[in-house]
Formats: structure tokens, sequence, C-alpha cells
């Protein structure tokens, strides 16, 4: 076993958690240097604040509207239904490995050391762009909120040139923010990162209520095409897809906080299935609202203003900023949740010896019980990428683009792995049950849900990066934003493949632990 991050005492006043659940970690080869301190709630509120369906949907409404017309409303059960496929396999991973780091740590232990830290540096990548993304979405609501927010020029849009510098502005400052919640305790953190979900979900509960009591049309407006992108609907449709595709995301946020939730084996798995299953309901309720109380589907406000624009249309000035101030909220803990996530794979691929400065990175402060640096460095790198691309008026698309797609390889170096290992008889083929403890388990239909996860992880990332200039050049732009995506893609591997030889010589513990729960 390598030495592991610098552990506090066991048993301290302020140490970690030296129950059951601890000695489980160790069965792993890992010291328990995290405070284990989230109950079920905050498992949940982890997964569910990354998904953020406040955030993303009106981010992303105006986008998949102007591409799919109100029929882009599909995309959203299509996507669920694929998303849960892969949710229901990591669910069954977070009841076997409840490690920090889940991504990381799942691809190793299923496909080896290289494959396992490659699923994590993609994971980071796409953790510190997703952060980004999610943080720049404050302009999509602030100055609507308020015209003081528009700090920059007059034009609040994202796609102009002062929207998309006043996005980074904001951005910036609510990455610095979530940093410093970060630094200073999972407690902090847990704290504000349920009040902002419980705010979310009455948010949600609220917007639902408006849009539903104020239609203007009925259901039957989800099969309108009128008002798609020109050229054949299935294309448009398959753009405007990367909407849902952009929202559901993250769910496996509550397998990256393990080591500091109580009883990980049985609630990381509920969490994970319950964060997505209920943002779908909640965002799919969203969008149908949205579509039947809109004041018009055909003069441009839908795709111009989204959301926002419906709930100015159908609320006092007063009630109407109630609601968005919800959504900042939503996107303050969205940030936060995200970057605690990439901060605990940090954390377990530096406590492993597989990054650079893993000294430092995988170090935990003696009283906060946080890995200070990797929080610092994933808040650093999101604003850094924010000012280069300041003045960027496709900012907003190119990013959101990009992290999706890195997202959705990261979890196919988890699925593909997975799939082999099931066909040789995995859950089987590990150590028997230990514990006596009943763990979640797809049994009989492991095979069937994991082949289909995987054929939809690949045709997912083939469209979102294919190179359509709608979305990553909309305003005109070089081949290079075409071809963002793909581009993207290979830097990081080619990065990554620098760095992983430069961090090659360092051992790791075994793959499977010398008790294993099956």
């Amino acid at each position: 076993m390598v030495a592991s991050a610098e552990a506090l005492t066991p048993g301290s006043p302020t140490g970690p958690d030296t129950s059951a659940d601890s000695t489980d970690l160790a069965r792993f080869g890992y010291q328990p240097v995290l405070h284990r301190k989230l109950g079920r709630y905050a498992s949940f509120a982890a997964g569910f604040s990354f998904v953020s369906i406040l955030t993303t949907i009106f981010q992303f409404f105006g986008f998949g509207y102007s591409f799919g017309g109100a029929a882009f409303f599909w995309t959203w059960p299509i996507v669920f239904a694929g998303q849960f496929l892969v949710a229901l396999n990591f669910a069954e991973l977070a009841a076997r490995y409840p490690i920090s780091g889940c991504i990381y740590q799942w691809s190793r232990r299923l496909a080896g050391e290289v494959v396992g830290w490659f699923a994590g540096w993609m994971m980071i990548i796409a953790q510190i762009v997703t952060a980004a993304a999610a943080a720049i979405a404050l302009q999509v609501v602030l100055p609507t909120i308020w015209s003081g927010f528009q700090l920059i020029g007059t034009d609040t849009a994202l796609t102009s040139r002062d929207g998309a510098s006043n996005a980074v502005l904001l951005g910036s400052a609510l990455l610095a923010l979530t940093t410093l919640i970060n630094v200073i305790g999972i407690d902090w953190m847990a704290r504000i990162n349920s009040l902002g979900v419980t705010i979310e979900i009455i948010g949600v509960l609220a917007v639902i209520a408006v849009f539903f009591t104020h239609t203007d049309r009925g259901p039957g407006v989800v099969t309108h095409t009128d008002q798609a992108a020109a050229g054949p609907y299935w294309a448009a449709f398959l753009a405007s897809g990367l909407m849902a595709a952009y929202v559901m995301v993250g769910f496996d946020s509550a397998g990256e906080l393990s080591e500091e939730t109580r009883n990980p084996r049985q609630v990381a798995p509920r969490t994970i299935l319950s964060a997505l299953a209920v943002s779908a309901l909640g965002g799919g309720l969203i969008l149908l609202g949205a579509l039947m109380a809109a004041p018009s589907l055909t003069d441009g406000s839908l795709a111009s203003g989204g959301l926002a624009y419906v709930i100015e249309a159908k609320l006092d000035t007063t009630p109407g900023k109630v609601v968005l101030a919800c959504v900042a909220c939503a996107i303050t803990v969205c940030t936060l949740a995200i970057q605690t996530a990439g901060s605990r794979l940090l954390f377990s691929m530096a406590r492993d010896e597989r990054l650079p400065f893993s000294k430092q990175l995988a170090t935990v402060h003696p009283r906060f019980g946080t890995p200070v640096w990797p929080a610092v460095a994933i808040g650093v790198l999101g604003i850094g990428l924010l000012l280069l691309n300041l003045g960027n008026a496709a900012i907003f698309a190119t990013l959101a683009s990009v992290c999706i797609v890195m997202l959705y390889l990261a979890y196919l170096l988890v699925t593909v792995p997975l799939l082999m290992r099931r066909i040789k008889g995995w859950p089987a083929d590990v150590a028997g049950d230990a514990a006596g403890t009943k763990l979640f388990a797809l049994g009989r239909y492991g095979i069937a849900i994991n082949a289909l996860a995987v054929v939809w992880g690949v045709a997912m990332a083939v469209n979102l990066a294919w190179p359509r200039s709608a979305v990553y050049t909309p305003n005109g732009g070089g081949w290079w934003m075409l071809w963002a995506a793909p581009l993207f893609v290979l830097a990081t591997l080619a990065v990554g493949a620098v760095v992983h030889r430069l961090v090659t010589p360092a051992r790791v513990p075994d793959a499977e632990p010398a008790v294993q729960i099956a």
C-alpha cells in the first residue's frame, strides 16, 4: 500500500470517522482521512445539485427550442432512458467500491491501472470545464433580476460580446466563492448544498405550478416542429438533444463523496438513481409547462429568452424575480457540487501518487478535514479557462458541448470495462459476500442493461462531438472552433499520455481489496 494522504489521527477529537465504514474503506488499502458526516439527504443533494435542472434547463432551453422546435421535448425522455441505464450500472459499482474518485476507482478496478488513469484524467478535465460552464449560467438570470449585475456593456445575451464578457466576470466570482466553501470543510459544503437544493426543489415546484396554471395551449404542442432549424428534422432533433444530454450528467457525484457518506454501500446507489429520476421528472414537467405557457412560439422570444421569458410573461415583477433568485441559488450549488466532486477525484488519484504534485493534492487539512489544494486547483483552472475565452460569444455552447463529450467518454471508460467483466462473470468473479450484506445488483439483467448503456454512450458521444457550425461557430469562426470537441479530446489524451508517463513509476493499492463485499 502506498503512503496515503497525510491523515488525521483516528479517534482524535477532530479526526475522521472510525466506524465500520472506515474499517470497510481500509480493506481497499486506504486510510480513512476524510470526515464521514454526510447522511442520505446530503448524498442525494450532491447528485441532484450537480444535475441541477434549474441551472441547466435555464441555460439550454432556448438552445434546444431553436434547433428542434417544441418537439425537442422528446429528447428529454430519450436521454433520461439512456442515462438511467448508465446510472443503474453506476449504482451497482457504488455498492461494491465505496471510494472517493469513483470514476477513476471503478475503471481501474475493472480494467487496470492505465484505463482507470485515463478515465480519471478525462473526468478531471471534464469537471473543470463543467464547473466553468455552470458558473457562467449566472449571466442568464442575475442581470434579469437586477441590471446592476451587468457590469460590462449593456447587451445581456450570452451570444453577444458584452454578455459573454460579463458571464466570465460573474462566473469567475462564483468559482472563487465555491472554492472558499470547499476549503473550509465538508460541514459547510453539505449545509450550503443541502439548503441550496431545498431552495431549488421549491423553485422547481413553483415554476411547474406557474406554468401549468397559466397555459396558453394544450400538451399537443410537443408535436410541433414548425420552429425547428432549417434542414432535415432528424438532424435538428439530434442537435437539440444537447440540452438534455448536458443536464443529465453528474448523478455519480454521490459516489465521489463515498468516503464522507455514512453507510455508503447502501446510500450511494439509491441516491445516484434518485438524483437522476427526480431531476428527470421535475425537468420534464418544466419543459412541458413552458411550452404550454409560452405567450408565443413563433416570435423568436422563446428561443432567445428561454424560460426567463416565460416566467417574466406569466408572473408579476416581484414573484418573477423571486423565482429567478431560486435559479441563481441552483447555479451556485451546482457549481459547488461539481467542484466538490472534482476535488475528491483529484484527491483520490493523488493519494495513489498518480498525478504531479501528488503530495500536496493528497494532503487533508488537519482542521477542516478537506483536501484543500484540489479545490483550489479546480477553481483556479476554471477561472483561467473562462478568462481564456473572454469576449468569445460562442463560449456558452462551446464549453457545454466540450464538457459533456468528455463526461460521456469518461463514463464509457467505466461501462465498457464493466461489460467485459460481466461477460467473464462479474461480480461473482470476485471474493464472496464477506459481511452478509445484500447490495444493489442488476442480477441476470446486468449484461443486457450494461450493453445498452455502452451503445447509448457511444452514440451520444458521436452526436455531441459532431462539428456543427450552428453549435460551435454560430457567429462565424475558425475551423478549430468548429472542431472544438474532437480537438479538445485529442489534446486531453495527448497531454494525459505525457502526464501518465511522468507518474508511471508510482505504485497503487491492489485493484481488489483483500476482503471484498460482492
